[in-house]
């Protein structure tokens, strides 16, 4: 399995901090806020290096925008939302009723403010940047993530059984051409392939053949259930003495110069040495609090979770990526994860019934037997996404001295976790700094 030449230089480097970092750092209590999968990678990189850590949110670990999300592992294609070809698809996205882009204007600037700083990383320098970032940050990624599974073992359904990102039409196929080319040269490992071929890798898309006029096939992708890693994440840094306060709200902090004392919650201040801001869409309103802009905004997505029938080729066991809907497959254990869409909508959290109904029919477009859709378990959460699609990590200069920011990860919070964990990690260590 490859990683680009740049990552995997950047991340051997990161392995020697990291060995100073364990020895030399003087342990800290570090209190991140936020426990979705971004905040528990975090704790748990912090954790490992012996420092005391608190991590407090509103809600159960897991249960914002980690717990029904589209479950792909995608370290190697990771084609931000920001590309050229957005801008020849923007009228039928935002006018088309079935379109998987929405847009609620709102009376927030922040929006307005993200829609335009987002057109205006619609070109091909900003794009290739961007993947470029992602890919070193990925790499870094799965291999953290595969460090905690071999000392976990977390019952999370993993899987290794590669990605298929399918195309409808010969222009899109042209399109995703020159993504691949531009991947290969930063070391990823894929190729096209012809719907023949996408058939003989996952046999569920047989009756879908002539529907595609080819994919993206990416051997070496994963999935898991977010959902899962985030509860035994939880059970294990407990045990080892990590604090979790659930059901609390942070409304504010204690300033004391260019440091941040404590955070402010319903239940007290809690005070620190340090504070990871892990919040998600969240992370906005706190940031500015600091008097920090964080461009972050909500895409809200959607997802069903459905049985599957266990017939051999009924229902997919390699991801599947329907570009063209905006759809994305996985298998996780005896489930399919169906999840889609981005809705620029502010933080509205209703479901609508027609947006489960797209996801169950692209279901019973693509794979017609894979289940008998009767219970679908509709679920909704909104991604962090900033304009260029680059997370935000580490301490920003606006900001007190010691409070970081690990927050904006979009649709790849899942993949970029536990790489995203270790740079907060190493940037808390004076050592790493300096070697």
């Amino acid at each position: 399995m490859a990683f680009p030449p740049r990552a995997a230089r950047a991340y051997s480097q990161s392995l020697g901090s990291q060995s100073i970092s364990l020895r030399k750092v003087a342990p800290m209590h570090v209190c991140v806020l936020g426990a979705g999968i971004v905040g528990l990678a975090t704790a748990w990189q912090l954790e490992r290096r012996g420092h005391q850590v608190t991590v407090i949110d509103r809600a159960a670990p897991g249960s914002g925008a980690s717990g029904g999300n589209g479950a792909q592992l995608s370290y190697s294609y990771v084609q931000p939302l920001a590309d050229p070809s957005i801008w020849k698809q923007l009228p039928k996205l935002l006018l088309s009723p079935a379109s998987p882009l929405k847009l609620r204007p709102q009376l927030d600037p922040l929006q307005w403010r993200w829609g335009m700083e987002f057109l205006a990383a619609c070109n091909a320098q900003t794009s290739r940047d961007t993947t470029a970032k992602l890919l070193e940050l990925a790499a870094s990624s799965r291999i953290e993530f595969e460090a905690m599974r071999a000392e976990l073992s977390p019952d999370c359904d993993f899987s290794a059984t590669g990605k298929l990102v399918l195309y409808a039409s010969q222009a899109s196929l042209d399109g995703a051409r020159a993504q691949l080319e531009l991947q290969r040269t930063m070391g990823s490992e894929q190729r096209l392939v012809t719907p023949e071929e996408c058939v003989a890798i996952e046999p569920a898309l047989t009756g879908y053949r002539s529907h595609m006029a080819g994919a993206v096939h990416t051997p070496s992708e994963c999935a898991a259930d977010c959902l899962k890693v985030c509860i035994e994440l939880t059970k294990a840094l407990s045990a080892r003495g990590v604090r979790f306060m659930s059901g609390i709200d942070v409304h504010g902090f204690v300033r004391n110069g260019n440091r941040v004392a404590a955070a402010r919650t319903g239940e007290g201040d809690v005070e620190a040495d340090a504070f990871v801001m892990a919040l998600g869409s969240a992370s906005h309103r706190l940031g500015r609090a600091l008097g920090a802009y964080l461009p972050v905004y909500p895409l809200k997505g959607y997802s069903i979770t459905v049985e599957v029938d266990p017939a051999p080729g009924a229902a997919p066991r390699v991801n599947v990526t329907d570009s063209a809907r905006k759809v994305v497959f996985a298998r996780i254990g005896s489930r399919l994860r169906v999840a889609g869409m981005a809705e620029l909508v502010g933080h509205d959290a209703s479901i609508p019934a027609t947006r489960i109904e797209t996801l169950a029919a692209a279901t019973r477009a693509l794979f017609p037997h894979a289940s008998r859709l009767e219970e679908l378990h509709p679920w909704t959460g909104m991604r962090p996404a900033t304009p260029k699609g680059l997370p935000i990590i580490g301490r920003l200069g606006s900001a007190p001295s010691n409070m970081l920011f690990n927050t904006g990860h979009g649709a790849l919070g899942f993949t970029l976790a536990f790489g995203s964990a270790l740079r907060i990690a190493q940037a808390l260590d004076p050592s790493a700094s300096a070697a």
